[in-house]
């Protein structure tokens, strides 16, 4: 039995004051991986509390530059260890080296990095706003506290929790991280720590500015987001574990945002079905199946109206369906959720078209699984109708008409997207402006005639929902600089001295190109005295 691997706390690797051990699961195999990493009791929380609490004064007084050049070297360290970083990965999730990994997900993660590095110094976040008259001045400024980071299964580089949208967000903001990564790729986030690490302290930066436990028990998770010292956190992951820390937050009064289940419906309206029903199939199964539907924006509701273009493209999808392999899942807990998704729909009425079952073996697998059900099934239990399968699993609903299918489109739960594929020439136009304006009200980011899957990193991408895609509404987890402003407060300043004043709210425009907003216009130029108008 290989010694228990160490943490990263208050700026060192140290041994854990561990509850007990695990070992990661190659999920291809159902083999146990070499390693053993601790559960962390709560003695290391709380050290990693004051740590970070520490480690938030000191860079509430870092230059910005400092905090950018830490970034972008950060994301640097990884491009020179994408090979070793990659290969850890593939182990722990049996997701594809390339083009997964290399040609993907590794450099988004360096360009999110980045561009919270660009974020950082060009101070745009920071929304300054001057009213001359009354000399009261705003803008978005630092916590001056640690946040806390849970980490999802499904990316183990762009999501994860010390590398990270929500990691890259925070540190912009000059917060620390604690990281609590996940615990199905914890060699993966360690060799990623160890990157990191090595980026503070060639930058200089405190060294207690990125902490990481691998585990530990859902009571110290709710210790955690409720602590008097942590100043907010980002959770990605199921419903069940965000709710609960959601609750435990709450009850703190400590901010959290949480980005957790989607079925992203996708509505295919008769014209669009008629028009290019085969060409739909080839999107919709190559989304449905990336990544064995392991994607939070995966296609998993698809309604349709009845008629025997419907059945044809149902039959199409389960052709599909049964003659591609069943992917490999992230590990035995992604068999169990789909299992029991399946079961949970069927119990709602969908019946089963294909797959609905485990497929025996080492490695963690399901059946291409598809269901249909009624409009008038899912009008009768929508919330049992709507359960995430978050796998290769998928369902139909079938509408008999334009009034139900506009009915099943107000009956959808909160979504992080929801899309409409309409005919080319107008054809169902109408139908769409009575369905269209039941999704925008619940999804992030609505979609014509496009496939959700894709997520790209720009400032106008919204990823996020209504519950319950996420806890709040008016953020995203993707998309800078907006996704930063979950780990800011809004500050004001009343009659404040400008020497005693942040840099971006005194007179003269800190970098000559920061727009700020005075008088209730967005200029770039710095605030005239009265005697200079």
């Amino acid at each position: 039995m290989p010694n228990n691997e160490k943490v990263l706390i208050a700026g060192e690797w140290r041994d854990a004051d561990a509850a007990g051990t695990f070992r990661p699961i190659n999920p291809a195999t159902g083999e146990t991986l070499e390693w053993s990493y601790p559960v962390s009791r709560r003695a290391d929380i709380d050290i990693a509390l004051e740590a970070g609490s520490a480690a938030a004064n000191e860079l509430l007084h870092t230059p910005v530059d400092k905090i950018a050049d830490f970034l972008k070297h950060y994301a640097h360290l990884i491009g020179e260890s994408s090979s070793e970083l990659s290969k850890a990965a593939n182990l722990e999730t049996a997701l594809p080296v390339s083009p997964r990994f290399v040609d993907i997900e590794l450099p988004r993660t360096i360009d999110q990095l980045c561009q919270a590095a660009t974020a950082a110094r060009d101070r745009g976040w920071t929304m300054p706003t001057i009213d001359t008259a009354t000399n009261i001045r705003s803008m978005h400024g630092p916590l001056g506290a640690p946040v806390a980071v849970f980490g999802p299964n499904n990316f183990p580089f762009a999501y994860n929790a010390v590398a990270g949208g929500d990691f890259a967000a925070a540190i912009a903001v000059r917060s620390p991280v604690i990281a609590k990564v996940h615990p199905s790729h914890p060699r993966t986030s360690q060799l990623l720590a160890e990157v990191a690490f090595q980026a503070i302290q060639d930058t200089g930066l405190p060294p207690a500015t990125l902490q990481m436990v691998y585990h530990m028990a859902p009571e110290d998770g709710f210790y955690l987001v409720s602590h008097s010292l942590i100043g907010a956190t980002g959770y990605t992951g199921s419903r069940h574990a965000g709710l609960a820390l959601k609750a435990a937050a709450d009850a703190a009064g400590k901010p959290i945002y949480l980005e957790m289940s989607s079925v992203n419906p996708v509505f295919i309206l008769p014209g669009a079905l008629h028009e290019r029903g085969e060409e739909i199939v080839d999107e919709l199964h190559a989304s449905a199946m990336v990544a064995t539907g392991q994607f939070c924006t995966n296609p998993g509701i698809v309604v349709l109206q009845v008629g025997d273009a419907a059945e044809q493209f149902i039959a199409a999808m389960r052709s599909r369906f049964e003659d591609a392999d069943a992917g490999v899942l992230l590990g035995p807990g992604g068999v169990r959720v789909v299992g029991d998704a399946v079961q949970s729909m069927q119990s709602s009425g969908a019946e089963l078209v294909t797959g609905g079952a485990p497929i025996e073996g080492g490695a963690c697998r399901f059946q291409n699984t598809l269901l249909q059900a009624s409009g008038e099934d899912f009008l009768a239990d929508p919330d049992g109708l709507q359960e995430e399968a978050f796998g290769n699993a998928n369902l139909f609903v079938v509408a008999t008409d334009d009034d139900e299918l506009e009915q099943i489109a107000g009956r959808f739960a909160g979504n992080l997207t929801g899309c409409l594929y309409t005919h080319s020439a107008g054809d169902d136009d109408l139908l769409y402006e009575r369905i269209a304006p039941h999704l925008r009200r619940r999804v992030g980011r609505l979609l014509n005639d496009k496939m959700p899957t894709g997520v790209s990193v720009v400032p106008s991408m919204n990823h996020g929902g209504p519950y319950p895609a996420t806890g709040h509404p008016g953020f995203t987890a993707v998309g800078i600089p907006a996704s930063l402003l979950r780990f800011s407060m809004l500050q004001c300043y009343d009659e404040v001295r400008e020497h005693r004043l942040p840099v971006e709210l005194r007179d003269q425009n800190p970098t000559g190109n920061l727009w700020r907003r005075i008088d209730g216009a967005w200029t770039q130029a710095d605030v005239m005295a009265p005697d200079d108008s």
